[in-house]
């Protein structure tokens, strides 16, 4: 006689039917100093993520015993910060491995479902002028209301014949278009573009794009590097500086910049599952892009926490693909006018 395995609960065949995960593990039974090493975030923080996706993680569900919201992000948790689904994880909080999996995909959506919430530019003036002024504290670049860069997260090959996701060291990967303030909170993250796309191609069909161009965010600009092109919104380094006023401004918009690449690095030594340490992330291109968000969202909501960006050692990083373009100054006579401004202004 054929036995349904199909439609057996994963942890009732590995506990039995006696087993309850709702009474398998207790946040206040264990220390802070446990739950950051096992899961990446003290008590308060988990307490605050159970009050935010609660709703969300408690929909409706056919199972015998469906698992608390606690566990799920308990679970989520431990896949975002350590990169894998490990047997010891699972058995401390009273879950199967897949029943990991499951978690993790739920809590991912619950978090993407609050992206916009999370990851935002200012609106209002006098929150948009502290950002300038946070910028201009760093090493005396005026009018910054963000800095952009792409980074590439690895990920398994779709398929044999898609090429759309291998970057130009032969990996797959997603290139993710990130800005962030002067702390290193993200405003604006676009997690799903393929690997292949250059730094410069991925901002060109982003929505941050089309933003700026309609005018969303005025009297101000990102910082870039050279990957991009000078626009009246994008202020590029200058690829020959002759003058002390050059020099000065290519320092200043060096040194400033470099928040975004600190960033990264703390974003993926915060969150393994990113770095590539434990192997590439193991799911679709979107799955993938999800996940990423996901850890954005989680990233900021740690620095409203308190939770120091810059706390984590940068270890494991992804090594990202170099990228290859050609120096070549901006054809926008208008940004090329406001760059020389600036320079007259500011750095002379």
């Amino acid at each position: 006689m054929a036995v349904p395995i199909a439609i057996l609960d994963c942890d009732l065949l590995l506990y039995g039917r006696g087993h309850r995960t709702l009474d398998r593990f207790k946040l206040e039974d264990v220390t802070d100093e446990y739950l950051v090493s096992m899961y990446g975030f003290p008590r308060q923080f988990i307490y605050y993520l159970v009050d935010l996706l609660g709703a969300s993680l408690s929909r409706p569900t056919q199972r015998s015993r469906a698992i608390s919201p606690e566990t799920q992000i308990l679970a989520a948790l431990g896949f975002y910060t350590s990169g894998s689904f490990q047997t010891r994880m699972g058995d401390a909080i009273g879950i199967s491995q897949a029943s990991m999996s499951r978690c993790v995909a739920n809590v991912t959506e619950a978090l993407v479902e609050r992206a916009s919430q999370f990851i935002r530019f200012p609106e209002e003036e006098a929150s948009v002028q502290s950002l300038k002024d946070d910028f201009y504290g760093l090493a005396g670049m005026p009018g910054v209301l963000g800095v952009i860069d792409c980074t590439h997260v690895a990920i398994k090959a779709p398929n044999a014949e898609d090429l759309s996701y291998v970057n130009r060291k032969g990996l797959h990967s997603l290139n993710c278009l990130m800005v962030c303030d002067a702390r290193g909170a993200l405003l604006s993250a676009e997690t799903h573009w393929p690997g292949s796309l250059q730094d410069c191609t991925v901002l060109q069909q982003a929505a941050l794009n089309s933003q700026f161009e309609a005018g969303l965010h005025k009297d101000g600009w990102l910082l870039g590097d050279s990957s991009f092109f000078l626009r009246t919104w994008l202020m590029t380094p200058l690829h020959i500086p002759e003058t002390t006023a050059e020099y000065r401004y290519n320092m200043a918009h060096s040194a400033t910049h470099s928040v975004i690449e600190q960033t990264f690095r703390t974003i993926r030594s915060r969150f393994r599952c990113l770095d590539g340490s434990k192997g590439t992330l193991q799911y679709s291109p979107e799955k993938s892009s999800h996940i990423i968000l996901a850890c954005c969202v989680l990233h900021n909501i740690s620095l409203e926490h308190g939770l120091d960006v810059w706390s984590s050692p940068a270890t494991g990083q992804m090594e990202q693909p170099e990228e290859e373009y050609e120096q070549m100054e901006s054809l926008d006579s208008e940004a090329c006018r406001i760059r020389r401004e600036l320079l007259l202004t500011h750095f002379s």
